[in-house]
């Protein structure tokens, strides 16, 4: 009876402890996978950005600049979804999800907004309330854009003034510098 009691607490820990490895490698096998599909979509999207432009320089000037806005958009979305696999291959070697790549996400976002609107606001003719409209939304989004650089400048400063010397950076990416 007293090994059933001894035993018991043993074997709860081993089996937790092989429920965490399973779970730890079904995350990773997860991750893999999302890595994979991303990456094959931001092939995939490159190779249409590619195309288009091919297209566009093979038709003259009056084409490519009527295709540049969407080219951009295009290649901005393909940053985004590597900045999306960055993250991911950072998550599958340290187990860890930082908050960087998700700043600079948004901010390439931002821009990505910024430029359509300011392409679509060219092309159309604004009445002076449409017009207010926009501006006030592109002002707020530069604000943001503004507020995620400023996030992304305090993590790396605190990543660099709180971590010890010879120790991991809060960023998990080796030593501090």
């Amino acid at each position: 009876m007293s090994d059933d009691k001894h035993n018991g607490p043993r074997a709860s820990k081993l089996w937790t402890s092989h429920a965490a490895q399973t779970l730890g490698t079904s995350e990773s096998v997860v991750l893999v996978l999302i890595g994979t599909a991303l990456v094959l979509i931001a092939v995939l999207l490159l190779y249409s950005g590619m195309h288009d432009l091919n297209e566009a320089v093979h038709r003259g000037p009056e084409e490519i600049e009527r295709r540049s806005i969407g080219i951009l958009n295009t290649v901005l979305l393909v940053m985004m979804t590597m900045e999306i696999v960055y993250t991911v291959a950072i998550s599958l070697e340290s187990h860890t999800l930082n908050a960087e790549p998700f700043l600079v996400i948004g901010m390439i976002a931002g821009i990505r907004r910024m430029l359509v609107i300011t392409a679509t606001s060219t092309e159309q003719e604004a009445h002076a309330e449409q017009f207010h409209n926009t501006l006030v939304e592109l002002g707020l989004i530069a604000a943001t854009v503004v507020a995620l650089a400023a996030a992304i400048w305090i993590l790396r400063y605190s990543a660099h003034k709180f971590v010890t010397a010879g120790s991991q950076r809060a960023d998990g990416r080796g030593r501090p510098s």
